[in-house]
């Protein structure tokens, strides 16, 4: 996406490749403008103590239990961030699958996204009053289908001209269907016991079924 962007923006896409834990990202030079680790690792662990933990942690952590919260912080993972340094706002980023035959699962995915790095968007503005925090969520089905307006508005928001969108929404849904097909060829080699060339003529003869 980074490389789609308009030639104006100052948006920085911080992890353009891959997901990182909150602990690689809070090194990139970018992040160090919004605040010092110390005063986030404070705010976070404030937040995190809030959180309900499984016993088998709370044991791991006895004699230091304020390293339990720290580490909760720093190991969470979103898919991506951008940074705006002119305008001091952050967009994080998940991309999320969903099973498509619900009409309602946007808003569920979004939701679900929304709660899982709720902790990270508190943490950070109570680190950084500042600064504005966002986020910025790609839902589809597993099948490959997207609500186009919404994925557009949230290409637009990232900067990415408009001349690039339609190439990001085909390579995104490709992929998606790759993946999926991946799924049900394992699945079919599984349930049949076949492999390879085997597998492909089996999918072909049932296709109504699989994709029905």
């Amino acid at each position: 996406m980074q490389a789609a962007q308009t030639p104006a923006s100052k948006l920085r896409f911080v992890t353009p490749d891959k997901e990182s834990s909150m602990n690689t990202l809070s090194q990139e030079e970018e992040f160090e403008q919004i605040c010092s680790r110390e005063l986030l690792t404070e705010k976070a662990a404030d937040i995190e103590k809030t959180i309900s933990v499984k016993k088998h942690e709370r044991e791991r952590y006895d004699i230091d239990p304020t390293m339990l919260h720290e580490n909760h912080f720093w190991n969470r993972r979103p898919d991506g961030i951008v940074i705006n340094t002119n305008h001091p706002t952050l967009y994080i980023l998940e991309f999320k699958r969903s099973p498509d035959r619900n009409e309602d699962f946007l808003r569920v995915k979004e939701d679900e996204a929304n709660e899982q790095h709720k902790r990270i968007i508190e943490a950070l503005k109570a680190a950084a009053p500042e600064w504005t925090f966002e986020h910025t969520n790609f839902v589809a089905g597993r099948r490959g289908a997207v609500v186009e307006d919404d994925f557009y508005n949230k290409l637009e928001r990232l900067n990415i001209q408009a001349g690039e969108t339609d190439k990001i929404l085909a390579a995104h849904v490709q992929c998606l269907c790759e993946a999926h097909d991946t799924v049900m060829r394992s699945y079919y080699q599984q349930l049949h016991g076949l492999s390879g060339a085997d597998a492909t003529t089996s999918m072909e003869h049932i296709e109504e079924q699989v994709y029905a």
